[in-house]
């Protein structure tokens, strides 16, 4: 007999309601999120969130997920076996996975926004307006490896917390220092804190490698259709362009963050290197 609560009826109050929140309105309405893959659930318990429910398949299970679950359990998390057919029915997509954890989404506010490497001058990623779960997710993920200091999500168009964000960023959406707040506002917090923005744009004169991203900065990037809000066209703001060779007038807005980003870390490795 199993020691934890078990479900096998997909008409089960409980699944009913986890399957509600892949509809995106009634997910935010809620204040919930789901979380599938065991690297992705890993990273959030790590982040220190607080499941509500983490669902198991006891014949999906492995080494690796079954490690994870004991680690959910040392830590008190309501655990409940279900039925293959369940676990099916919670996934996103194609995917076939032992583990869907429920937990309230963090809120991420402006004004409790704390960049990481307090010691290196800041380097920022601004997102406005980015309605592509895909796309968001990537951008925490190159944020993430090329060592920037934080996110903040402006005027989105997604849920932070979307299943997809959390997917295509590998969770470190959980890690990474975040807010949610307006283009305006974050604009606002750039300058007062002397960072400057760097954003860009496809009508800029200024080629991205003449940037100097060795001060504290951030890379402002915009909506994948209509680019950035009027107020990143002010004289506090500096834009550059990656120059486009071919017919195409721009990149993907998460393929345009990782060359800017890594071309920023690669700046700074050089003055590192060389003081």
């Amino acid at each position: 007999m199993s020691p934890y609560e078990r479900i096998t009826s997909l008409h089960n109050p409980t699944i009913k309601a986890v399957r509600a929140l892949r509809d995106g309105r009634r997910r935010m309405k809620s204040g919930r999120m789901i979380v599938h893959g065991l690297r992705e659930i890993s990273r959030a318990n790590a982040s220190g969130i607080t499941f509500e429910h983490v669902f198991f398949c006891p014949t999906l299970m492995n080494p690796t997920s079954q490690q994870l679950l004991e680690e959910l359990r040392t830590r008190g998390a309501p655990l409940i076996e279900v039925t293959q057919p369940i676990m099916e029915s919670l996934v996103f997509g194609d995917r076939t996975e032992a583990l869907v954890a429920v937990a309230r989404s963090p809120h991420r506010e402006l004004q409790d926004f704390r960049l990481a490497r307090p010691n290196e001058p800041p380097l920022v990623a601004v997102v406005e307006g980015v309605e592509k779960p895909g796309n968001l997710g990537a951008v925490f993920r190159s944020a993430d490896g090329a060592a920037a200091g934080g996110v903040i999500a402006a005027d989105l168009r997604t849920d932070l917390f979307n299943p997809n964000v959390i997917r295509a960023s590998l969770g470190t959406v959980f890690a990474m220092p975040t807010a949610v707040t307006t283009g305006k506002e974050a604009l606002d917090w750039l300058r007062s804190r002397g960072i400057t923005a760097y954003a860009a744009r496809v009508d800029a004169e200024k080629e991205y490698w003449q940037a100097d991203f060795t001060i504290p900065c951030a890379i402002v990037l915009g909506n994948e259709a209509t680019g950035l809000s009027r107020c990143w066209f002010g004289p506090a703001v500096e834009a550059i362009r990656l120059p486009m060779l071919g017919l195409a007038d721009s990149l993907n807005v998460s393929v345009t963050a990782a060359v800017l980003l890594y071309e920023a870390r690669r700046q700074r490795s050089r003055t590192s290197e060389n003081p």
